[in-house]
């Protein structure tokens, strides 16, 4: 055990009580005990999240802004749980915007700012990014002649190029810098201090995707001074709910498509129609389920850092355990920046020749779920030559255990050794 996790352990919940909380975790396959490792598109979720939500269909399910008692109460569960993404994210929670997705929600912004921006302007996003956080600015291209410019990515370390953003930064009139901060393919962290700093300078908007970053790190929207922020619940151990933070100026100023009869306050004019009402119960209560998960008092953001700094202290000690593992097995290569970096307890790699579904496949045989392709992060399967053939991405979750790492190496060793031409 690592210096790291050892400290976790002073101030985190045990795994084993971490666990005992997922009931997916019981689930066998071929025999044996499920290994998720596909967290990066979705994880698993605690019993209190569907209990909430099945708690709001069946004793308070209604619409909003009624004077009868259970719409009265649904407005009160959405305004709670508006509260914890606030808390989560550190922002007011009228600056909290519910949704679908986080793509959704960013099309759904583009519309917004679209009127704003014209020819000569220029958008800059990042080969590291999920599609989600490029294609919706590349359609105001299309529709108001903006120019969507993309910082490269380093193929070798997986990192972001700061000289190659600058450049862009500064030779271009640039009115919106969207960014990830991390990558769902690689889990390279960006600095997100110094990419706002940068749009502020140039006299840009900034917009984080932060959907892979907020089940590792605690999002900060105060202290990194961005404009907006998307996440996904379902991202950190909730349901199917997109997550929007815009700073209220912007909410309240912003032409949102709306209806004409719809609230003009912030957030509910960024809202267009009747929300996932379940679905926000439940995203509430997965950020009440992370705060839960700390071993001292305080309020819910105290709580919330302690636990994502200990989450982030185990993670990084099992991809260090998985990276060195993997790293040992002939005909595997891996990508991204090495376990001392800034980064995530996420890997891509590839196996020899194999295609990355019949890698994914021989996984699931011993009961260990891995995704496979290219995550919608196409630019950095393609910058790293493997569009055709994909990547398998393993990506460590709260519930991820030491043992389970050592299943997922010795499998990878094992399809390795079997594949054609291997001695």
């Amino acid at each position: 055990m690592t210096r790291s996790t050892d400290a976790a352990d002073q101030t985190l919940a045990p795994i084993s009580r971490i666990r005992e909380q997922f009931p997916a975790l019981a689930r066998t396959h071929r025999g044996r005990v499920v290994a998720y490792f596909d967290g990066p598109g979705g994880t698993q979720v605690p019993s209190g999240v569907p209990e909430a939500m099945v708690d709001y269909l069946l004793n308070h399910n209604a619409n909003t802004h009624w004077a009868f008692p259970t719409s009265v109460e649904t407005d009160q569960i959405l305004g709670r749980a508006r509260e914890a993404l606030a808390d989560f994210l550190n922002a007011a929670a009228d600056e909290v915007v519910f949704g679908p997705n986080m793509t959704t929600l960013t099309f759904h912004l583009t519309r917004a700012l679209g009127p704003r921006l014209g020819h000569g302007d220029a958008i800059v996003v990042t080969e590291l990014d999920h599609h989600a956080n490029v294609d919706p600015w590349r359609a105001l291209e299309r529709e108001r002649g903006v120019t969507v410019l993309q910082a490269r990515m380093i193929p070798e370390t997986g990192e972001l190029d700061w000289a190659d953003l600058d450049r862009l930064m500064t030779d271009h009139r640039v009115r919106l810098l969207a960014i990830g901060a991390a990558s769902n393919a690689l889990g390279t962290v960006n600095d997100i201090p110094r990419a706002t700093a940068m749009a502020r300078e140039a006299g840009a908007l900034s917009f984080i995707d932060a959907v892979h970053y907020a089940p590792h790190r605690l999002v900060d929207v105060a202290a990194w001074g961005c404009d907006f922020l998307g996440c996904s619940a379902y991202k950190f151990y909730g349901p199917h709910v997109g997550v929007l933070f815009g700073r209220r100026e912007h909410l309240e100023a912003l032409d949102f498509p709306k209806l004409e009869p719809a609230p003009e306050n912030a957030p509910d004019r960024a809202e267009t129609g009747t929300q996932n009402h379940e679905g926000i119960a439940g995203a509430g209560a997965a950020v009440d389920f992370l705060a839960s998960l700390a071993l001292s008092e305080g309020t819910r953001r105290e709580r919330l850092r302690v636990v994502m700094d200990g989450l982030h202290a185990r993670g990084a000690g099992l991809l260090t355990q998985m990276w060195t593992g993997l790293a040992t097995i002939k005909g595997v290569t891996l990508y991204g920046p090495p376990p001392e970096a800034a980064r995530t307890p996420t890997l891509s790699l590839t196996v020899a020749d194999l295609d990355a579904r019949e890698v994914a496949e021989r996984l699931a045989e011993q009961a260990i779920f891995a995704s496979h392709g290219n995550f919608y992060a196409l630019n950095v399967s393609r910058r790293l030559g493997v569009a055709a053939r994909g990547l398998v991405r393993l990506g460590c979750a709260c519930y991820t255990t030491e043992a389970e790492v050592e299943r997922v190496i010795a499998a990878v060793r094992e399809i390795a050794s079997k594949r054609p031409g291997s001695p």
